[in-house]
């Protein structure tokens, strides 16, 4: 794997060191040595899978707070996403910047997400099939939304006229009502 970090400390894309013959390729896609060797959380305690049916469709942005804070790696098998993330972490010089990256079938990066980190997608393409492996699990209590198209945040979204999203995500609090 080749672990490339973001902008935002501690956050990483990862694509895949492929080792290819006339059948395809094979590829590693998670290794705890490798993640330990980055400073990385090892612990996956859920694995999830979204399916979006339509294009320009919006999840997130989601965080959980203390203390069931949850590292996700993040990757899109079927389709295409444009994945984001936005750091919340108070005592971060990064502090409510946002980092994005097109997540797809084709070209089977991952996204790692640091603890205290909001994050969410919006589909580029029909039919997404999304993976998620979390550090711990759904804890309904202490999920947090903040609004996908915060104008503070900035978030440069390819399409916002008419998008898909669930009325929690869609009526979710701006960023600085949440996190002052």
């Amino acid at each position: 794997m080749i672990f490339t970090e973001t902008s935002l400390k501690g956050a990483y894309v990862i694509d895949l060191e492929k080792h290819e013959d006339h059948r395809g390729f094979f590829a590693r896609t998670y290794c705890v040595k490798e993640f330990a060797e980055h400073g990385l959380s090892t612990e996956i305690s859920q694995c999830n899978m979204s399916y979006t049916k339509h294009k320009y469709t919006v999840r997130g942005m989601h965080f959980q707070i203390h203390p069931y804070e949850e590292v996700k790696l993040v990757r899109c098998v079927k389709g295409c996403v444009l994945d984001t993330i936005v750091d919340i972490r108070k005592d971060s010089p990064t502090f409510g910047k946002y980092f994005s990256v097109e997540l797809s079938e084709d070209n089977f990066k991952a996204l790692y997400v640091p603890e205290n980190f909001a994050h969410g997608f919006m589909s580029l393409t029909d039919d997404v099939v999304f993976t998620y492996q979390v550090s711990r699990a759904y804890a309904p209590g202490s999920e947090k939304i903040i609004r996908w198209n915060d104008p503070e945040l900035g978030i440069k979204w390819p399409h916002t006229d008419n998008v898909i999203i669930s009325d929690k995500d869609r009526d979710a609090p701006l960023w600085r009502d949440i996190l002052g």
